[in-house]
Parts: C-alpha cells; sequence; structure tokens
C-alpha cells in the first residue's frame, strides 16, 4: 500500500504568509480540518482537542492540569508546572494556534472564539501556575495576538448576523484588553503604533462610517453613566437588554 500524502497534495500548492485551509470529510464520514504548510499537511479535528487526544482522560491538558492543581490545594501544597508539563502545555498552546487560524481563515468565528477562549484560560493558568518568570513571559507576550484574534473573529460574527454596533462594541472591548496587556509590558504608550491595534482601528472606522454610527447604545450608555444622567442612562440600559 502506498503510504505517500501525493493525492492530498495534488492541486493544493504551498503559498508562503497565506493560511491556507480546507474542510474535508475522512473515510469514517466525520469532517476534519487540514491546513496546508511547507512540505505537507497538517490534519486537525474539529472538537475537542485538535489532534484529537484525550490526555490522562481529560478533554484537553488544561483541564487535567487544573485537576492537579486542584487535588495540591486540596492537599495544602502549591501546584508549580514541571518541566514536562511546561512542554505538553506548549504542545496544546500550538494545536490551538494552529486551529484559532483555520478557523478564521475558514470564517468560523464562533469556533474560532471558542479556541481563542480555550488559549487565554490556559495562559492565565499557566501565568498563575509557573515555574519562572522567564516561561511566563514567553508566554504572555503572545496574549495580544491571541486577543487580536478573538476580537477579530467577535466582530466579523456580529458583522455577519447584521449588528454593526455590537461588532463595534466587540472592537472596543478588545482594545481595551489589548491596552492592558501593553500596560502589563510598560508599553502603553506604543500601543497606537502596533500594526494589529491600527487594524483594529480601521475596522471600527469602517463599521462607524459605512453604517453611520457615532456612539453605539453601549457607548451612549457609559457616557450617561459617566455624566450621571441616571434616567437618560436607564433608558439607554433598557433599549440595550432589548437589542440584544
Amino acid at each position: 500500500m502506498f503510504q505517500d500524502i501525493d493525492a492530498a497534495l495534488s492541486g493544493w500548492e504551498f503559498k508562503p504568509g497565506l493560511v491556507q485551509s480546507r474542510m474535508v470529510q475522512g473515510k469514517d464520514g466525520r469532517q476534519v480540518i487540514q491546513l496546508r504548510v511547507d512540505l505537507g499537511i497538517l490534519q486537525l479535528e474539529t472538537s475537542g482537542r485538535p489532534d484529537g487526544q484525550r490526555p490522562h482522560n481529560h478533554d484537553t491538558y488544561c483541564d487535567y492540569l487544573r485537576q492537579q492543581a486542584k487535588l495540591a490545594e486540596r492537599a495544602g501544597q502549591t501546584f508549580t508546572l514541571s518541566e514536562e508539563q511546561c512542554e505538553e502545555a506548549d504542545r496544546e498552546f500550538v494545536q490551538y494556534y494552529h486551529r484559532r487560524i483555520c478557523w478564521l481563515a475558514l470564517r468560523c468565528h464562533a469556533r474560532a472564539i471558542a479556541d481563542a477562549d480555550h488559549t487565554l484560560a490556559f495562559m492565565d493558568f499557566v501565568r498563575d501556575h509557573s515555574p519562572g518568570e522567564d516561561y511566563t513571559r514567553a508566554h504572555e507576550q503572545y496574549r495580544g495576538f491571541v486577543l487580536f484574534h478573538r476580537t477579530q473573529a467577535a466582530a466579523a460574527l456580529a458583522i455577519e448576523e447584521s449588528d454593526p454596533e455590537a461588532a463595534i462594541d466587540e472592537i472596543q472591548t478588545g482594545l481595551g484588553k489589548m491596552q492592558a496587556f501593553f500596560a502589563a509590558f510598560g508599553v502603553e504608550e506604543h500601543m497606537e503604533e502596533d500594526g494589529m491595534v491600527q487594524q483594529l482601528r480601521k475596522m471600527e472606522e469602517a463599521l462607524r462610517r459605512q453604517h453611520h454610527i457615532n456612539l453605539t447604545l453601549r457607548e451612549q450608555l457609559d457616557k450617561a453613566v459617566a455624566n450621571e444622567e441616571y434616567e437618560t442612562a436607564a433608558k439607554l440600559r433598557d433599549e440595550l437588554k432589548r437589542k440584544r
């Protein structure tokens, strides 16, 4: 039996700098994602962990580590990631990164959000149980990148649902979290120079211009609260609830 992947690669030329992803059906009928990379293809599951594994009989390695942390806490011990656990955590981070960029390329925005949320929650766990500052910083430096992807996906999903105001609100929320990220590294003053931030700003400006939105309902509500216009704020809050 031939075991090469020539047939899968045929007609799918690798293009550097472009995320090339497709959804295909396996022999058993299940849907899988394929990501074209130099010299081959990565295949990822659409649900659960991207490699289809269940680490220590858990849905993800993050879930397994959370359980270990709880067991340590009950025993009155401090849980710190071991070298082996750090390596396994890094494997899961990479897997979810690959699937997240695939979901974005395939315009499966809700799934991109879910994978970004998993990564952000796992980054929080790693930060809280890191073996050292170097390991922490090695992961925290990518938090802004994950936030950018999540914000992109959330705004795109709102646009698909014909809600440009919600898309703007998602961008504003994402930019607020990215501001905290830049502040944590002491470079908040350089935030607006960042390419990801500039891309989100352009997306927001285009939405406001295209849909003639000066202030969203949420922005109007925030402004009313800041100005202590509580009656106006109550009306805006009710309107926002009805809309959502």
